[in-house]
């Protein structure tokens, strides 16, 4: 495998540097060379994939597609070709002659060709006496790169030999995410009690191709979400009630490392999807998105919000609110998406985008009410642009389905919570009925079809500060009581990448979270106080692998309720990846 690499970086060099020694002085810049090593140990990663990073050896010059008679090194090319052999080909047939050359290159490729030229003598072919001269005088001149390069190759094909000798997979690269994290939340009338728990992610990214990208995540961990009491005065079949809700958990709570398929450290698949690139002719040609289990749609479409989102891991945000912008939340599970890129020659709009994307929450289940189409469901579409480089912005559509019991944002949560915002926004039948008692009325919601429209900017203000922004409007059509509802939700963030130390983060988000509008509700004393969300942490990076990230969050009115009592929760969440 090695030889393979080694050749193709020596042996696209040679086209190079034979073409300069033919038609022109050696104007090759006497510049400091990075070191190589880290490029070279990033193709072991593909040592499984040779087809695809293999050059092939080009017998006439007009095998290669980007080479033409009118070139100025055509004839030398050609030349190298017929006399000596020292040209091949990318796979795609073209040559790529076009890049800049450093001396460490020029060495490689000159020594490339003197193995060559040796091949030759060796069987007796014949080699013109100007050429060795010349060879003689630039091997002279490369003599110290020449030496570098000999203790290079030996010290990573020795490299190379162990890592091929304790692989793990010839397909398959194992990483991981290991969160240790300590809360607490405070308040009045608050009884939840500080807690300390885990949450591990096993990630298996499998290619087989070198282009395509299976992945195979397993987690587990122990975190419960914190609960509190509220009362909501209610006319129910025209009878004026209070209900106190008892230890109820709450979605505008949720940190991102609670999000885990089981309990008590269970391990199970939480993602299984596929990726890959497919090109339909010249002009169709997008990146393909296969969920089979645990998509959601952060995992193939922008979400705009830099140094915040990090897909519910940890080292981004604390909450699951400041993540993302939660129209990515509704709908989630298996099926598929489509990203197009296009990069535009305008002095305003450097790039644009467009995603689709269709998320089932119980796509395996074949009952009636379920099933890829039938149960829950979320499809989104997405345009995106990148305007004057350091702006972005986007505009989305998500058109969800939710059974009764099922929460709005966050397809096929436990028990009818939903991941971020009130349990009036979500509109889980089995959440609020439960919680009131009385039957009737608004809270036989039954299903729930919502139409969300979205819009997210990233600004890159400078390398030190970047600003972020979301704002979504969801109209709800409740089936059983032919009610329609609105919800509302929004937030902005700053984040100060690098400061202090290069890798930490600084992040102050500002939101209010996912609630239902006072009107929607009909007989219901919803508070006209917003659920008001402030977060900021802190991420400081140990060493390269670990980061230890205090963080603080205030919610003001978390559940609409006049009752609903602030909070704020504290945490210190250590990570570590590998």
């Amino acid at each position: 495998m090695f030889d393979n690499v080694w050749k193709y970086k020596l042996l696209r060099s040679t086209v190079l540097g034979m073409s300069l020694i033919v038609f022109s002085p050696l104007t090759v810049k006497a510049q400091v060379a990075a070191d190589n090593d880290n490029r070279l140990l990033e193709k072991l990663e593909q040592y499984s994939q040779e087809e695809l990073n293999s050059v092939n050896q080009v017998t006439n010059v007009n095998q290669l597609r980007d080479v033409s008679p009118t070139d100025w090194a055509y004839e030398a090319l050609r030349s190298l070709v017929d006399r000596y052999g020292c040209i091949v080909g990318y796979p795609n047939q073209t040559y790529r002659g076009n890049r800049a050359l450093s001396r460490y290159e020029f060495a490689a490729g000159l020594n490339a060709c003197l193995n060559q030229i040796e091949r030759l003598i060796a069987s007796s072919e014949a080699i013109l006496r100007e050429d060795l001269d010349t060879l003689n005088r630039l091997v002279q001149e490369f003599e110290a790169e020449l030496a570098t390069l000999t203790g290079r190759v030996d010290n990573l094909e020795n490299r190379i030999a162990f890592l091929e000798d304790h692989q793990f997979s010839t397909t398959t690269k194992l990483s991981g995410e290991v969160i240790f994290a300590s809360a607490s939340s405070w308040g009045d009338d608050n009884d939840n009690q500080t807690i300390y728990g885990d949450r591990v992610r096993l990630e298996f990214n499998s290619s087989f191709d070198g282009r395509d990208r299976l992945v195979t995540r397993l987690a587990a961990g122990n975190f419960g979400s914190f609960r509190n009491d509220y009362e909501v005065d209610a006319t129910i079949n025209g009878v004026a009630t209070t209900t106190e809700l008892t230890d109820l958990e709450s979605a505008t709570t949720t940190r991102t490392y609670e999000i885990f398929p089981g309990e008590d450290n269970d391990v199970s698949i939480d993602w299984l999807a596929y990726y890959r690139p497919v090109e339909l002719g010249k002009f169709l040609q997008f990146d393909g998105y296969l969920a089979a289990f645990g998509g959601i749609h952060s995992h193939y479409v922008p979400t705009l919000n830099p140094y915040f989102e990090d897909f519910d891991g940890g080292n981004g945000a604390m909450s699951t609110f400041a993540t993302e912008n939660p129209i990515y939340r509704i709908g989630g599970g298996a099926g598929g998406a489509a990203n197009f890129n296009y990069d535009l020659d305008n002095s305003i709009f450097k790039s644009i985008g467009f995603s689709v994307g269709y998320l089932a929450g119980s796509a395996g289940d074949p009952s009636e009410g379920a099933g890829l189409f039938n149960g829950d469901y979320g499809l989104l579409g997405q345009v995106h642009v990148n305007i004057v480089e350091r702006v972005d912005l986007g505009f989305t559509y998500v058109r969800g389905f939710h059974k009764a019991d099922s929460p709005i944002f966050g397809s096929g949560a436990a028990d009818g919570l939903g991941i971020v915002g009130t349990a009036f926004a979500n509109l889980s039948e089995s959440e609020l009925v439960d919680a009131f008692g009385p039957q009737g009325g608004f809270f036989e919601i039954g299903d729930k079809k919502t139409n969300n429209f979205g819009t997210q900017l990233a600004w890159r203000i400078n390398d030190r500060i970047n600003f972020s922004a979301f704002f979504t409007y969801t109209d709800v059509e409740l089936a059983e009581s032919n009610q329609d509802g609105e919800i509302w939700t929004y937030g902005a963030g700053l984040a100060f990448p690098d400061l202090l130390k290069q890798g930490a983060v600084l992040g102050i988000f500002a939101g209010v979270q996912p609630y239902l509008g006072i009107e929607s509700v009909s007989g219901v004393n919803i508070s006209t106080k917003n659920p008001l969300h402030l977060e900021a942490f802190f991420k400081y990076p140990l060493r390269d692998n670990v980061s230890v990230t205090p963080g603080i969050i205030y919610l003001g009115n978390p559940e609409q309720t006049d009752d609903s009592e602030d909070q704020f929760i504290t945490t210190i969440r250590t990570t570590f990846t590998f």
